[in-house]
Formats: structure tokens, C-alpha cells, sequence
């Protein structure tokens, strides 16, 4: 059996496999819950590496979860975003997060055109450097075959791979020129910080009012984020919501909060000087992880 001192030292990795291929750190705190219950029944000739030993049983559990979530994603209500997590570029408490692309909610989504098995290899080959070999045993499949896999999947990912560049510092400022712009309702200054091509998504799961469609380009993204304000001063609300830029997916991201609940993360995707994505973050069910890590911030 393993220690739990021992285990306790491999959860940050064990986290950080489980996020990135599920997007959900509620269920990846399940699925590290379900391996340290399954460490029990391991034998001696089973943990010869224990950190090989928890890859293994972590990966093959998110495989089987992420069978289930396809099928139940196809009934999702609007578009499905990630569950956010926060960051903070200063601390990085947890060194598995050190690839900082590979989190952000951006490459997550771009993620979730995998197949679950091309997701798992990418991952572990890209991201946390296993080789081929230790792969093919975790996945219980040849070096051959998973060399095949990872091709496919570092080609479809080649094709739609957000860029990331830009200091940290400056995406935090523009992030709040943006908070400034949008509560004083200024089209103009809301107008220079989206770029030409904008994204917007909503993510309400169904459970709260949220965009069903995602929308593209300055125009349609400017009426959307001045409605929502609109809408708000004529339910009386505008007076009790707050908004703090905080660090979510290592990218700013806006906490707004309504009579200081959390209502919404929004994540800012910022590119070449100008905001190129916002991912709407609204269904309860997701921000319950990140409010817990804000409580304690």
C-alpha cells in the first residue's frame, strides 16, 4: 500500500494529468480520490514505481469518465467550456502547471476535438513527457501504436493550436481597462480593446441565463457585453456587482460577483494587444472549485 505522504507528494501531477483531460478540476479531485482508494488493493510487484503506478490508474479512470461525458456533452445545454481553476504567475505552488499553454481554457477546449485516447497520449507524451514505451503500458497498447496516435493527434492539434505570447503584466492592465470600460459603459474604449475578430462564449450549462450560441466578431460581441450591462441597471442590480481581475488558467480572467456571490469568471483570451476571446463562465456546477480557491486566496 502506499503512504499517504507518498501519494500526497504525487497529487499536484496527478491533478494536473486529471484536469487537462477531463477540464474539470471537481472531477479530477474525484478520480485522484478514486486512485488513492484503488492504492489500497495494490501489490508489491505493482508499485515498483509508484509514480508510474498512480499515471496509470489516474489516466485509465479519466479515459472511462471521459466515455460517459461525450455522450452527456452532446446534451449539453449552450456551449461547453472547461471548469476554470486559479492561477497565479507569481507563487505556481504547483510545478506540473509550469506548462502554462497546456491549461489555459483555450487549449482545453481545443482538447476536447480528441478522441479521448488521442487526448491521453498527447498529453502525457506533450505535456508531462512519458515516453512511448511507458505510454503503450499505461494505455496497455504497443510503442507502435501510441507513436501512431500521438501523430494524428499532434495534427489536428497543429491546425487550430492558439497562440500564446504576450507579458503577463500587460494582458493583467488590459484586463482592467476592460473592467474600467465596461462598467462605466463606454463603447469606444470597449471597442479599442476587442480585436477585429472576437469570440464570445457562454457557458450557463442550462441552469442560468447565458449565451446558447457562440458569437464572433467586434460588433456582435460589443452589443452582447452592453446588453448584459443594460440588463443589469434595469434589475437594479449594477449597484451590488464587483468585479476583481484575478488570474484563472495562468490567463486574467474577471470574478464578477452580485451582492458578493460569484456569478461569473470571465476569461480573457489577449493576443497581439487586443482581447481575441472571452469565455463566459456562468454554470454554478463550475465555479464552485475556483470560489473555494478564492475563499482561501
Amino acid at each position: 500500500m502506499i503512504s499517504v505522504d507518498e501519494f500526497e507528494s504525487y497529487r499536484p501531477l496527478l491533478f494536473s494529468i486529471a484536469y487537462r483531460m477531463l477540464g474539470s478540476a471537481s472531477d479530477a479531485e474525484d478520480v485522484i480520490q478514486d486512485s488513492w482508494v484503488r492504492s489500497a488493493d495494490a501489490q508489491p510487484s505493482d508499485l515498483r514505481s509508484t509514480k508510474a503506478w498512480l499515471t496509470t490508474v489516474v489516466t485509465r479512470l479519466c479515459l472511462d469518465r471521459l466515455k460517459s461525458a461525450r455522450a452527456a456533452r452532446e446534451l449539453y445545454v449552450g456551449p461547453w467550456l472547461p471548469e476554470p481553476v486559479l492561477t497565479s504567475p507569481e507563487e505556481r505552488p504547483d510545478a506540473m502547471l509550469q506548462r502554462d499553454e497546456s491549461v489555459t481554457l483555450a487549449f482545453l477546449v481545443l482538447l476536447e476535438t480528441l478522441s479521448a485516447e488521442e487526448r491521453a497520449v498527447f498529453l502525457l507524451k506533450e505535456v508531462f513527457d512519458y515516453s512511448h514505451d511507458e505510454i503503450a503500458g499505461m494505455l496497455e497498447m504497443t510503442a507502435a501504436n501510441a507513436r501512431q496516435v500521438l501523430h494524428r493527434a499532434r495534427a489536428r492539434v497543429a491546425e487550430r493550436r492558439p497562440r500564446f505570447t504576450g507579458d503577463p503584466e500587460a494582458k493583467r492592465a488590459m484586463a482592467k481597462r476592460f473592467v474600467a470600460a465596461l462598467t462605466a459603459n463606454d463603447p469606444a474604449a470597449l471597442t479599442g480593446l476587442l480585436a477585429e475578430d472576437v469570440g464570445f462564449w457562454g457557458d450557463g450549462g442550462g441552469k442560468v441565463a447565458a449565451s446558447r450560441r457562440p458569437l464572433s466578431g467586434r460588433d456582435a460581441v460589443l452589443n452582447l457585453l452592453l446588453g448584459i450591462m443594460r440588463v443589469a441597471a434595469a434589475q437594479g442590480v449594477l449597484p451590488d456587482i464587483s468585479v476583481n481581475v484575478i488570474d484563472a488558467n495562468f490567463e486574467p480572467a474577471l470574478a464578477f460577483r452580485v451582492r458578493g456571490q460569484l456569478d461569473s469568471i470571465y476569461a480573457l483570451e489577449i493576443r497581439d494587444g487586443a482581447i481575441q476571446g472571452i469565455r463566459a463562465i456562468r454554470n454554478p456546477d463550475k465555479l464552485a472549485f475556483i470560489e473555494r480557491q478564492l475563499a482561501v486566496a
